[in-house]
């Protein structure tokens, strides 16, 4: 088997959509059902993926709104970004939105691997923002989208499974050198 190849994914979004929760039900696995707002948290985990090892890096950061500053450590050495929202609320959708016009600014690149989650699916009755409406706004990013309920363990793994994949072949475009340049 290849080398592990270390990976670091930032998690953003508003506050209380449900970033922690995903990122443990991943890691361990388990369902956390307090809120306790998150300052920072870095969490490992070894995954493979198509036959190659990964140690993954997953920051876990604290819930943004619009008038967040990104903080510039989110733009160094990140692989990819998960960017969450609540399909029960309207302004974290909205907020995911401000969220990835800063993180394009930030980094500064056209093609950033960005994987769009809808979380919370499992509340089916407070439901504010449609499958089809997270669809379409990871298209207009040329994101890859996911729904998921960190509750009920749906897509946890799935989600971190495709951040990587998406990466990979991001950077895979990149090295094999298809990039095109044109002097005028």
């Amino acid at each position: 088997m290849p080398q592990p190849k270390s990976r670091k994914i930032a998690i953003l979004g508003y506050r209380s959509v449900g970033k922690s929760s995903l990122t443990i039900q991943f890691v361990e696995g388990q369902f956390v059902d307090s809120y306790d707002p998150t300052i920072e948290n870095t969490f490992t985990k070894m995954i493979t993926i198509d036959g190659q090892e990964y140690h993954l890096q997953l920051v876990d950061t604290a819930g943004q709104d619009e008038y967040s500053i990104f903080p510039q450590t989110y733009s160094i050495d990140i692989n990819g970004y998960i960017l969450v929202y609540s399909v029960t609320s309207n302004k974290s959708f909205e907020v995911v939105q401000v969220i990835h016009e800063k993180l394009l600014d930030m980094v500064g690149k056209a093609q950033v691997p960005i994987m769009l989650v809808g979380n919370k699916n499992d509340l089916h009755m407070e439901r504010v923002i449609s499958c089809e409406e997270g669809k379409t706004l990871a298209e207009s990013w040329r994101a890859a989208f996911m729904e998921s309920s960190a509750k009920e363990n749906q897509t946890a793994v799935e989600v971190f499974k495709r951040m990587i994949q998406e990466a990979e072949k991001l950077e895979g475009g990149v090295q094999s050198g298809k990039t095109s340049c044109s002097l005028m």
